[in-house]
């Protein structure tokens, strides 16, 4: 790959916990995931993101970071996840892994010695009296120690906040960079990247954050051919781009297109106004259907509200999945056509759909503790991948699975989809070799074809892609259709369907 593969690379996100067992436990691991390298190659992902594979008490699914330089012991070894790089990148596939710079875990060196010794406080946010910020998971951000003090958590109460007011604090993040960066790690997604700095009166998108960016900007440059994506919920789109600027970040994440509705004037606007924001600043876009947070598309797709937000991700809504596995499929050939990168969650190459009838017993998302049930939290969506067999646990493993799988994935396993010509996971390999030859970086022009209810666009190879979001169908335009998201009727796209055309 060129020094530039980040700018149109096609990355899958592994969510370790939930994708291969290899050792029998319940719990995915290094070793499931080295097992199942030859699948992701023959996927065609040039890139693999982990979640947080440090040592961690799994109060926030490896969130909640004890230690910033080792692994896991459920997941495996340093030494095994050296191996794990060297492998991938054997295979031509890049490693990127989750920093989490805006919190550590209560279990960590660092905060246990600050409970004991008030003179190292200063690296996290204490404080004698606490204000009214409430956490992002529900209830109160702040929790009283021992000795009458309170520290700042903007997540789980088991998740103290760094304060970065503290020269400690960058070094050690430094430090971390190169301990991974020193073992071949190709990038580091960022989590949480607006939350570091704190005032009176917010946490969010200081000013002062941009320094340290720069600063591992300097870093990452020089290793070479590594790249730094944050994770920026912003609003403002001016806000969002001052972390591309060029001595900064290389790229993050796009809410904006991961959360808009199944509409034709919506999604246009998104993908005008994402293109927009980073021509200025020559970073590449990225596009994302899902993620470990989010519920997944069959799911949202096929609901009659199709938009996502964390406040209310229409848990239990009714969904027709049939519509949303169809729009699903077309969703996935526009966001692999537009310009720029594409991220694809584990599983979402499968057309899996949110497990959403969890045993309460059963579920370990936070967010459901800290909202006394009243929102399910995130583990529909983290369920382990269905890889082969008629019953549970489906070849994920030989122990029972961490999360149970529905019975019903019987149809969904890889090993199935793998003889099924029309798949979900057969469209999703045809479509990333595809992309790796005719799409990627780059810029698309619209065409003026079909009427408001059609996306419609070409790119530089000639490539030209049609998604038809009306009720009624439409004509392609002339040249050879490469790639189809379900059958066309008498030549013409139905609704609720895309197409790639030479």
């Amino acid at each position: 790959m060129s020094r530039t593969w980040w700018r149109g690379a096609a990355i899958y996100q592994v969510y370790l916990r939930s994708f291969a067992d290899g050792n029998g436990d319940g719990v995915g691991d290094l070793a499931g995931l080295r097992g199942r390298l030859p699948y992701l190659k023959e996927l065609g992902i040039g890139a693999i993101w982990l979640n947080p594979w440090y040592p961690s008490p799994m109060a926030d699914g490896g969130y909640d970071v004890a230690d910033y330089r080792d692994i896991e012991p459920v997941f495996g070894t340093l030494a095994e996840a050296e191996k794990f790089i060297a492998e991938a990148h054997e295979l031509d596939i890049k490693v990127i892994i989750d920093v989490v710079p805006n919190h550590s875990s209560t279990e960590s060196a660092w905060f246990e010695q600050a409970l004991s010794d008030r003179s190292v406080r200063e690296r996290f946010w204490f404080r004698d009296e606490p204000n009214d910020w409430k956490s992002i998971f529900g209830g109160s951000a702040w929790t009283q120690v021992a000795d009458g003090q309170w520290y700042l958590h903007l997540f789980a109460p088991e998740q103290p906040d760094f304060n970065w007011e503290n020269p400690e604090v960058h070094q050690e993040f430094e430090d971390v960079l190169r301990f991974w960066f020193d073992r071949g790690v190709d990038g580091f997604r960022i989590d949480s990247a607006a939350l570091l700095f704190k005032s009176e009166n917010s946490y969010e998108d200081l000013d002062e954050v941009h320094d340290v960016y720069r600063r591992w900007r300097e870093i990452a440059d020089s290793y070479g051919e590594r790249i730094l994506i944050g994770e920026v919920w912003l609003p403002d789109q001016e806000r969002f781009a001052r972390y591309l600027r060029p001595d900064e970040l290389h790229t993050a994440f796009n809410f904006d297109f991961l959360s808009c509705p199944w509409d034709p004037a919506e999604l246009r606007r998104v993908i005008d106004l994402t293109l927009a924001t980073h021509a200025p600043i020559g970073a590449p876009p990225t596009w994302v259907l899902s993620n470990h947070d989010v519920t997944r598309p069959v799911t949202r797709y096929g609901r009659a509200d199709t938009t996502f937000a964390h406040g209310g991700a229409l848990h239990g809504t009714p969904s027709d999945l049939e519509l949303g596995y169809r729009r699903a499929r077309a969703a996935a050939l526009l966001a692999m056509a537009l310009p720029g990168c594409v991220y694809v969650y584990q599983g979402e190459e499968l057309g899996l759909p949110e497990v959403e009838d969890l045993p309460d017993v059963v579920r370990q998302d936070p967010m459901y503790a800290r909202s006394d049930g009243a929102n399910p939290g995130r583990d529909g969506c983290r369920v382990p991948l269905p890889w082969s067999g008629e019953e549970p646990p489906f070849g994920f493993g030989t122990g029972t699975p961490w999360l149970p799988q529905p019975e019903t994935w019987r149809k969904l396993t890889a090993e199935a989809q793998a003889a099924d010509l029309g798949s979900m996971l057969n469209l999703y390999r045809s479509a990333l070799a595809l992309r790796r030859d005719l799409l990627g970086d780059g810029t698309l022009t619209w065409l003026p074809l079909g009427g408001p209810g059609v996306l419609a666009f070409t790119r530089e190879s000639g490539l030209t892609c049609v998604v038809n979001l009306s009720s009624e169908p439409v004509r392609l335009p002339p040249g050879e259709v490469l790639l189809v998201s379900g059958p066309l009727e008498d030549g013409t796209l139905p609704p609720d369907t895309a197409a790639w055309v030479s």
